[in-house]
């Protein structure tokens, strides 16, 4: 498990990389790893640029799927259910892509992604 606080999208990458190196010491394969990286991104610069404010992240690693959790005090309501959105459209393409590579679940005060992992 890795948990840290993101306050400025400059300290996210960084961040990320602790979440990143706990997975490959733990033998996840590159394409697991890489999809957790872009997740938590999204999650995280959603939080940061949407919210204002500080994102806590929360990675864990299970047998069969890795589990992220991003969390703010003051996150607003998003809804988990987009649709494709255009490829011009100042909206919606973080959720969708995060979509893509698991399953999205609203929880208090943030989201949380299960990326299933390749065995």
């Amino acid at each position: 498990m890795v948990t840290f606080n993101v306050n400025d999208l400059k300290d996210m990458n960084a961040r990320i990389g602790i979440f990143s190196d706990f997975l490959r010491s733990e033998n996840v394969c590159d394409d697991d790893i890489f999809a957790s990286k872009l997740v938590s991104s999204e999650l995280i610069a959603n939080v940061i640029l949407h919210g204002g404010e500080s994102a806590h992240f929360l990675g864990e690693l299970f047998p069969d799927a890795i589990r992220i959790t991003v969390t703010s005090p003051n996150q607003k309501d998003i809804s988990v259910i987009t649709p494709l959105p255009d490829v011009f459209a100042e909206r919606g393409r973080g959720l969708y892509i995060i979509r893509c590579f698991g399953e999205i679940e609203r929880i208090k005060e943030g989201l949380r992604v299960l990326i299933k992992l390749h065995i």
